[in-house]
């Protein structure tokens, strides 16, 4: 049998983020991914958003992983030319009621160390965008976009360069113990087996964490950390409308999101959404009729997009730990003790993607701590 000090299953941006770090702090990694790619699914269906702190209550382990790993992401940016644009974000309010939300968010982001927050009139904001409308904003300079595909294979290639080994079309089939360490057995693509040792166990598997964390012996349920998987598609504009908006332009945010907001990618193609829809399965599909919807949305701050301007895009599912109608809930990032000692990352969603590295050192204080 194999061995290694520390098998991260789950090849997504957070589990590369981890063998990265751990690799470069002498840890010997093993990464398994089940897919054929790495970062195929949460990582890559996304805004590409980088976030700067705004939403999450002063003192959770989202507001600091979110402003930590952003300053950590722009800098990785910068050191390994991976393609970005500070763009900044508008946050806008589309009645008088509103207003008091956006200062109140305001205070919040400026706690959390989001950056110079400005309130802006609707005077302001037309000026700044003039094809957008509303009776304020906030704006958030510190915001921003990121090619996540090549955020992702940055952190594959730090991890290989300190020697971690990194396995894709892999899947962890189960999971038994050893005198207090893992003894993994996995499945490639022609399920052929190979068995693994490890003292540590990272759980980075996103959407499949839950089924992870069965394996490894815990009850979800029972330590209320089951995973509710939420959908959102995301449609693209016409290009009549590019260039229409130079920033980010969001709503105020919902109960299950940050409500249908328009972005743009590095090339300056703008796309709306995402919208939520609670799942039980994972799909990939984008309804055409939804477009009348998301048009209506977009229209209540940006009243010149039509059904027609909008085609369908992606998809993408969250694991979110928050259930329907349910307070939001923060990142977890769970300690398994026995029967060997394992770290489970729950819930891992939007900020996930600016957290990542933040996420990554956490995981590495951790094991720090315990070793």
């Amino acid at each position: 049998m194999e061995r290694c000090e520390v098998l991260i299953v789950g090849g997504g941006v957070l589990g590369l983020a981890c063998a990265a770090h751990l690799a470069r702090a002498g840890r010997d990694v093993v990464l398994i991914e089940r897919h054929a790619q790495l970062g195929t699914e949460t990582s890559s269906r996304n805004s590409e958003v980088v976030h700067a702190g705004l939403y999450y209550p002063t003192g959770s382990l989202k507001a600091h992983c979110c402003v930590r790993g952003r300053a950590l992401l722009y800098q990785r940016c910068r050191e390994h030319d991976i393609p970005h644009r500070q763009t900044g974000k508008l946050v806008v309010a589309t009645s008088d009621a509103q207003l008091s939300e956006l200062e109140d968010l305001r205070n919040r982001g400026i706690d959390n160390g989001a950056g110079d927050l400005q309130l802006l009139d609707s005077k302001q904001l037309s000026r700044m965008e003039p094809r957008v409308r509303a009776e304020g904003a906030l704006l958030s300079p510190e915001t921003g976009i990121v090619d996540s595909h090549a955020l992702i294979q940055s952190y594959r290639s730090e991890a290989i360069e300190h020697g971690a080994l990194i396995i894709t079309h892999t899947t962890l089939v189960g999971l038994d113990c050893d005198h207090g360490s893992w003894c993994a057995r996995t499945r490639d693509a022609k399920a052929e087996s190979f068995d693994l040792q490890a003292g540590w166990l990272i759980n980075s598997g996103g959407l499949a964490a839950q089924h992870i964390a069965s394996l490894a012996g815990l009850d979800c349920d029972a330590l209320d950390l089951t995973l509710h998987p939420c959908k959102g598609d995301y449609f693209s504009l016409s290009g009549r409308l590019r260039g229409a908006v130079e920033r980010l332009i969001y709503p105020m945010p919902e109960a299950a999101g940050l409500g249908i907001h328009l972005t743009l990618d590095l090339e300056g193609q703008l796309r709306a959404g995402p919208d939520t829809e609670y799942v039980e399965e994972t799909r990939y599909d984008v309804d055409p009729a939804k477009a009348q919807r998301f048009a209506a949305a977009l229209q209540r701050y940006f009243p010149e997009v039509t059904p027609g301007d909008l085609s369908p895009g992606y998809a993408g599912i969250r694991p979110k730990l928050q259930a329907p109608g349910a307070p939001a809930r923060d990142f977890v990032i769970h300690l398994q003790a026995a029967p060997a000692q394992a770290v489970h990352l729950f819930g891992i969603e939007s900020p996930g993607l600016t957290a990542a590295a933040a996420l990554a050192e956490e995981v590495g204080r951790v094991l720090q701590e315990r070793s």
